[in-house]
Parts: C-alpha cells; sequence; structure tokens
C-alpha cells in the first residue's frame, strides 16, 4: 500500500509468505545502512568526503575515493553485529569478510558494492549502493559459499543518492521504490508494484568504446542511431551517466536498455560489471519488473560465478530491445 513504511512493508510481506522475520530485520538494517551513506554522501565537500585517497586501489584496479572507504566502513559495521549474517562480501575487499568473533551468526550471505558510480562524486551526479543476499549454506562460510548463480537470490536492491534518496527492493515478489522522508527519518513507499515498459526509445552506453564493440552490439546502436532513417521504426535517444544505479533506476521508472558489453579491452577480464556484486541484484531487480538482462549471449541470473569478483558482460532493460540484442547475438 502507497505510502507505508519500510518496516511496515515488509512485515506485511513476511506474513503474507509465512516467514520468521530474520529476513525482514537484515532489510530493515540495510536501509539503515544507506541512510548512514546517503548522510555522508550529501555532506560532501563540507566533510572532506569527496578526494581521493592518494593512489590507493582496491582489488578492482580502481582508485578509492573517501567515500568508497567510508560507505563500505558503514556497510560492514552496520550488519556484521546483527545476527542476520554468516558472511559478507564486498567489491572493495580482495577477500571475503567474516562476520568478527563474538557475534551470532545467521543464515543469510551478503554481496555489496557499497558505492557504485563514484567517480561521479566530484561532478555531484546520482550514486548510490548496490546488494544481493543470499542463503548461507552454513554458519562459516567460505569464498565459495557465495559463488551461487543469481537464480538463488533471496533478495536484492540498490539505494540511489540523488535529489531524494530511493530504495529500491525486491524479495522475488516484484519490485518496489521507497523514497527516504527525511523529516522522520523513515522510507516511505512511493513507487509500488514497479513496471519496465517492453518497448522503447531510449538507450544507455558509452559511446566512446563503439571501435571496440563486438559486431553485433555496433550493428544494435548503429541502427539507434540511424532510427527511422536506418529501418527502425521509430528515433532513439542514447543516455550515459557512468552510474549503474542511476542508470538502471531511469529504466525502472520509463523504461530503456542499459549496456556495458564485452569489447576488445575488456576481454581478458570477462566484462567490466561485478557479477555478485552489480550485474546478479540489478537483473534480479530488472526481471522482477518484467524486464530481461542477459550478458548478449545468457540469462544473467543463470551463469555459475567462478570467482568472488568475476566480471561479465550487461545488457538489460526493456524487454523487446534486449531480446532484439541478444538474437544479434546469437546470429553470431
Amino acid at each position: 500500500m502507497k505510502g507505508q513504511h519500510l518496516t511496515q512493508f515488509l512485515i506485511s510481506e513476511q506474513r503474507r509468505v509465512g516467514g520468521t522475520g530474520e529476513l525482514t530485520l537484515l532489510l530493515t538494517d540495510i536501509a539503515g545502512a544507506c541512510k548512514g551513506i546517503g548522510h555522508e554522501v550529501n555532506r560532501g565537500a563540507l566533510a572532506g568526503n569527496l578526494d581521493s585517497i592518494g593512489s590507493h586501489e582496491n582489488i578492482q584496479g580502481e582508485v578509492q575515493k573517501k567515500l568508497d572507504v567510508l560507505s563500505d566502513e558503514i556497510f560492514v559495521n552496520s550488519l556484521s553485529w546483527t545476527g542476520h549474517l554468516a558472511g559478507m562480501a564486498s567489491e572493495e575487499h580482495d577477500e571475503i569478510i567474516p562476520i568478527p568473533e563474538g557475534y551470532p551468526r545467521g543464515k543469510y550471505l551478503i554481496c555489496f558494492d557499497p558505492l557504485d558510480g563514484s567517480g561521479n562524486i566530484e561532478v555531484n551526479l546520482s550514486i548510490g549502493t548496490i546488494f544481493s543476499v543470499l542463503l548461507a549454506p552454513n554458519d562459516n562460510p567460505t569464498a565459495e559459499d557465495f559463488l551461487q548463480p543469481g537464480t538463488k537470490q533471496v533478495a536484492a536492491g540498490f539505494c540511489i543518492y540523488g535529489p531524494t534518496t530511493i530504495l529500491i527492493l525486491t524479495t522475488g515478489n516484484g519490485v518496489n521504490g521507497f523514497t527516504l522522508d527525511r523529516n522522520v527519518g523513515e522510507f516511505i513507499l512511493t513507487h509500488p508494484n514497479i513496471t519496465i515498459p517492453e518497448d522503447t526509445s531510449e538507450f544507455a552506453i558509452n559511446m566512446s568504446n563503439h571501435r571496440f564493440w563486438e559486431a553485433p552490439m555496433r550493428r544494435y546502436v548503429d541502427e539507434c542511431v540511424a532510427g527511422k532513417s536506418g529501418g527502425r521504426e521509430k528515433d532513439f535517444n542514447m543516455r550515459w551517466l557512468a552510474s549503474m544505479v542511476a542508470e538502471v533506476y531511469r529504466v525502472l521508472m520509463r523504461g530503456g536498455l542499459f549496456t556495458y558489453p564485452m569489447d576488445e579491452k575488456l576481454k581478458t577480464k570477462g566484462g567490466r560489471l561485478r557479477l555478485l556484486y552489480e550485474a546478479n541484484p540489478m537483473s534480479f531487480i530488472v526481471e522482477q519488473a518484467g524486464g530481461m538482462a542477459s550478458t548478449g549471449r545468457e540469462r544473467i541470473l543463470d551463469i555459475q560465478p567462478v570467482s568472488v569478483h568475476q566480471r561479465v558482460p550487461v545488457i538489460l532493460g526493456s524487454k523487446n530491445e534486449v531480446a532484439r540484442v541478444v538474437s544479434y547475438h546469437l546470429e553470431g
């Protein structure tokens, strides 16, 4: 019901499925962590949060910003003691993060990107947090226990820190959006039952990589750019923010196609986006909203991960456009 607090919504869902309440409590804790990160993002330069940390790089080889590290610390510190998790995996850490000794362990695992799109921090564009929740096979998990296909996710979501702070969430029963009411400090249901239109006239891609793409992606984008004059039934608009949370949020709100496809520069890495922290949770959300998510050759949620920091190509959004891109890839 529109206007519900997040906790009310989660308890209603818990009662509907006959849950124990542990997932409800975990998701509430995640929302609390996102509030903390959003607060630090909003403070920005006032708190000295916008700088890079010298030449320090994370496991992905990316220069870390102060907000990257701070966001990761907030997420870990908010969740490690709660008793709902058996382990954590973060884009910012080489290894999985164990629950500290002395704290109870729960039945879930979490994979998260604490601050997606952080390259946009200094230009004040929307950035966010992405998370994926899995069942833990035991209370002392190893890295291999996190290597579950996206179909095994029990919940996923992202929080976007923009003009308003919005939490997008799925537990496998559709997608809902909650806006943070700063006056009361609560996430309020404002976007119930989000559905992605099957058709679109908008696509988001980093056009500067055109010369490196595989032929199927060049074919698709060239057709979109040519529009009616190139054989498509309509003209297209192109968007690119270099922030996955912002791109996917736009797709959820009005349709579209977002892609970071395979290209010659990425082949040795397997792709650009991380399977566990970005591709799987976003694909779960998009599919639950009626969209489609693929690498171009296979459904992302069916991929069996082989490493915690595995990368894959991503093509997601409005079903009919994603299906067209996939058909081009399958033609060879």
